[in-house]
């Protein structure tokens, strides 16, 4: 599998061209399919030489990670409106995730389509996979700016481990959006207005002593988990 060209390296001109062949890829998955698609069938959408698109991107797969990552740049920049205005930390945390929603909604059908690629723990498509790294951190990151400028009172231990749950949470969201067929997905939006607040009590109620001892057990598990 061959290497795309490093962002880094490109000028203005050959990012407009790498931003058509990820464009046309994106329409070929929504209509034909991920599994259907070829890169070559990319490549003659967008207008391109096929060597040129693989010069971009390396594989499909590559295309789907750049998918990844401009959904991360959206969401941080529709979610900043909210984390600079509020500092309860139910308000940040829903405004985060509904701004996930809002960015996402065009890519419903999509995303249910290669959801079956995405679901294999072998693929590099899954959300855990090494080559969904950049993606994944980007969208800690953003969780731990929901935390840092908070009102939320936590053990230290507790505050280091929450960007990381936070992203576990919402992939458990993600989840029962693809697979949600109400009107825009009504029934997830429901479903992260009624849960925010009990995530926020739970995590407010993690202070007293008669629950510490539950809560040093599950940061310990999530810290294990990671190192093994």
């Amino acid at each position: 599998m061959p290497d795309p060209a490093p962002r880094a390296s490109l000028t203005s001109k050959a990012e407009q061209t790498r931003a058509t062949i990820a464009d046309a890829a994106l329409r070929l998955f929504r209509r034909d399919g991920y599994d259907r698609t070829t890169m070559r069938a990319i490549a003659g959408e967008a207008g391109v030489a096929v060597g040129n698109a693989y010069y971009y991107f390396g594989s499909k797969e590559h295309l789907i990670q750049a998918f990844y990552d401009s959904i991360q740049v959206e969401h941080a920049e529709a979610a900043g409106a909210v984390l600079q205005r509020d500092r309860g930390f139910d308000v940040r945390l829903r405004g985060v995730l509904d701004a996930w929603l809002d960015v996402a909604a065009p890519h419903h059908e999509f995303a249910a389509q290669f959801f079956k690629n995405a679901a294999d723990p072998d693929s590099p498509l899954s959300p855990f996979s090494a080559e969904s790294t950049a993606a994944r951190q980007a969208s800690t990151e953003l969780y731990r700016r929901v935390v840092e400028g908070s009102d939320l009172k936590l053990a230290p231990a507790v505050r280091a481990e929450l960007p990381d749950l936070l992203w576990l949470l919402q992939m458990g969201y993600v989840l029962f959006w693809v697979h949600d067929r109400s009107p825009q997905q009504a029934r997830t939006r429901a479903l992260v207005a009624r849960s925010v607040p009990i995530v926020d009590r739970l995590l407010r109620l993690s202070r007293l002593p008669v629950v510490r001892g539950v809560v040093d057990d599950v940061v310990a598990l999530v810290a294990d988990l990671r190192t093994d």
